[in-house]
């Protein structure tokens, strides 16, 4: 546990993609770290999937027994707009936290090679890449365009700020994940999402109460207008179009909310950690030490690469 003897003002930034601008969205992303600096915060914490985007709507042409060439047309476009990790485009992020002088974690849609992933970056205040998170499980149809991350994308990363980690989305309802990140001391637990559903309030805080930690989720808040001229999401091409309406929040190691939750617009939500409180709140309930049953229950993380192709060192020909 990281010895902070003051208060940690912390930010969630509410805000949508540029969705198949990627330059767009960067820019976006630089004035929204600036704005949480303006407001004190050592830490701002981005949505799942803002650099890159949630094309929240479409389908891909996608059916059981066939693909249509404009679904693969959409997703040549989604494919363009992901980035790799490292490349120019963490390098822009890194900068933005530097100059605004802030940690920063952020949800990007990640290429390597032809397969996309859901991540989560993380930068120090001077800019360093320092970890990267992989979803470990895309939910339904989201099966269609993100591969699945493996067990060596599962850090919790020291800071002077605390213990910073981020779990996905739906992932958040992995027990099991969930016990790892809290074996692994995470303080500053971050929860990026698309998620707008009022259930989704209620899990984070249950979160942040068994895990005695500090829930940090930041949702997405887009609408149609988000999108270019011809995207056509199922809920409506009206710009107005709420297509994901947010529902940010932070909450403390009790289960009480220190800020938000908040719908309906675009806002950088800011508030002041204590982490003290995290051992008063353990003083009673610990889930991986003094109320954990070892004797019953018992957990192995396979923290291994999975790599679908092992190379072996090329033989010269005197071998």
């Amino acid at each position: 546990m990281v010895a902070v003897t003051k208060p940690v003002r912390v930010a969630v930034v509410q805000a949508g993609s540029i969705l198949f601008d990627t330059p767009a969205t960067l820019a976006k992303l630089g004035r929204l770290v600036r704005e949480a600096a303006q407001q004190g915060a050592r830490l701002a914490v981005f949505p799942e999937a803002f650099v890159g985007g949630y094309p929240k709507g479409l389908d891909f042409g996608a059916r059981v027994g066939s693909r249509s060439p404009e679904g693969r047309d959409w997703f040549r476009r989604y494919f363009e707009s992901a980035i790799e990790v490292p490349g120019p485009e963490t390098a822009d992020m890194g900068r933005a936290a530097q100059e605004a002088g802030l940690h920063l974690v952020v949800g990007v849609i990640e290429r390597d090679g032809g397969t996309l992933y859901c991540t989560v970056l993380f930068f120090g205040e001077d800019g360093r890449l320092l970890d990267k998170h992989r979803k470990l499980m895309p939910t339904g149809m989201e099966r269609l365009i993100w591969g699945f991350g493996d067990g060596s994308t599962i850090p919790v990363v020291d800071t002077p700020l605390g213990r910073t980690g981020a779990v996905i989305c739906w992932e958040n309802y992995m027990p099991l994940l969930r016990t790892a990140m809290y074996a692994q001391g995470v303080e500053l637990y971050c929860a990026p999402t698309v998620d707008d559903r009022e259930t989704w309030a209620t899990s984070m805080r249950h979160i942040a109460l068994e895990g005695r930690c500090f829930v940090l989720s930041a949702v997405q808040y887009m609408t149609r207008a988000d999108g270019p001229a011809d995207y056509a999401p199922i809920q409506g091409s009206a710009p107005e179009t709420e297509l994901i309406r947010g529902g940010s929040l932070i909450v403390g190691p009790l289960g009480e909310v220190l800020a938000g939750p908040v719908y309906g617009g675009e806002q950088v939500l800011v508030a002041d950690l204590d982490l003290s409180e995290i051992a008063r709140a353990k003083f009673d309930f610990d889930a991986v030490g003094h109320y954990a049953r070892p004797d019953i229950f018992e957990l192995r993380v396979d923290r291994k690469p999975r790599s679908p192709v092992t190379l072996s060192p090329t033989l010269s020909p005197d071998s």
